[in-house]
C-alpha cells in the first residue's frame, strides 16, 4: 500500500534564458497555490494527497505540466482556475479533467 493515496509531481524546472521550461509559465507559484488549497481542504497528509515539486519531467514543450499517481495522469495548466479544477475533480472526486489531460 502506498503512503499517499495520490501523489502529484509538478514540474518547476528552470532552464537557461530563452529555453522553454515549465517555470517560465509560473509553475512554482501555481504549485504553491495547489499545496495551500489541498491543505485548506484537508486533503493533505499520510494516506491522502501529497503535492511535490519536480525537476524536469521531460515534457517541456507541453508545459507547464504535472503528473498524478497512481493514475499516471498527465496534465497541463495555465492558471488558478485550472489548478482548482484538478484539485476539485481529480484529487477530491477521482474524475479525470479531460480538457487539461495531456
Amino acid at each position: 500500500m502506498s503512503f499517499f493515496e495520490k501523489h502529484v509531481f509538478v514540474c518547476c524546472n528552470q532552464r537557461a534564458e530563452g529555453e522553454t521550461c515549465c517555470n517560465n509559465h509560473g509553475s512554482s507559484e501555481l504549485m504553491a497555490y495547489m499545496k495551500d488549497r489541498v491543505k485548506a481542504l484537508g486533503l493533505a497528509g499520510e494516506g491522502k494527497v501529497r503535492i511535490n515539486k519536480a525537476g524536469c519531467l521531460g515534457r517541456c514543450d507541453d508545459g507547464p505540466v504535472m503528473v498524478a499517481y497512481p493514475q499516471e495522469t498527465w496534465y497541463t495548466f495555465v492558471d488558478r482556475d485550472d489548478i482548482d479544477e484538478i484539485v476539485d475533480e481529480h484529487l477530491q472526486h477521482n474524475r479525470i479533467v479531460e480538457r487539461l489531460k495531456l
